[in-house]
């Protein structure tokens, strides 16, 4: 991943992010072209702390012919995004960009056992539904046994071991305090995605919108006295 240092982030940021979003695009290589799938996953650590990201794919899927435990794959995790307009900026000559969450991670993937499978069935269900407390988390245990099994045999469980993590959140921290606001303020009015990238700009400098607002609330004061 081609990350400028401004936008580079740690490993564990990156890991958290990943682990939060749950949900990616993994790909691999089958000797002549890209194969790729999203898919939620969870991660877990060793016992040295390596990352493992768990997931499962249809049987048929082509990506369970390449498992070999030994090629590298890519898991690619994406946060929200948004356009920015040059206009947008308090200083001119800007140009046109996109800002945006991204998190790679890369490693081997190997099969997981029947038991293996069993087991990450319920802890990726659990991971999901615990988003929808209070309601009753569902599990395997609910549906009959037939159905479970055949279920079961309809896919195959992975498990990537992680050995590289690459963290990109470009979030215009390489611009000023007033051309940050700007943007910032303009994307508070755009869609969902972009509302949440705002949110983070300010969750990166909350000071400057601490004094945005204390400036605003000053100049409202003075335009209502007599």
């Amino acid at each position: 991943m081609y990350t400028p240092p401004f936008f580079k982030q740690d490993r564990a940021a990156s890991l958290k992010f990943a682990d939060e979003r749950g949900f990616g695009t993994m790909c691999a290589f089958d000797g002549h072209k890209p194969v790729a799938s999203a898919l939620p996953f969870y991660l877990t650590y060793a016992d040295d702390g390596t990352p493992h990201a768990a997931f499962h794919v249809a049987r048929h899927n082509p990506l369970v012919k390449l498992a070999d435990g030994v090629s590298s794959w890519l898991l690619a995790v994406s946060g929200p995004d948004a356009y920015v307009s040059p206009d947008w900026y308090v200083s001119p000559d800007q140009v046109p960009t996109w800002l945006y969450q991204s998190v790679h991670l890369t490693g081997p993937v190997r099969l997981l056992s029947d038991d293996e499978l069993s087991v990450q069935i319920d802890v990726l269900s659990d991971k999901f539904e615990s988003w929808l407390l209070p309601k009753p988390l569902w599990r395997s245990a609910k549906m009959t046994a037939g159905r479970r099994e055949t279920m079961k045999k309809a896919i195959v469980g992975l498990v990537m071991t992680v050995e590289e993590v690459e963290g990109s959140f470009k979030l215009n921290q390489h611009k000023s305090d007033a051309d940050f606001a700007a943007v910032a303020n303009a994307l508070g009015e755009g869609d969902a995605d972009a509302r949440e990238i705002s949110h983070l700009m300010r969750q990166t400098r909350p000071q400057i919108f601490t004094d945005q607002v204390f400036a605003d609330d000053t100049n409202m004061l003075e335009r209502s006295a007599p």
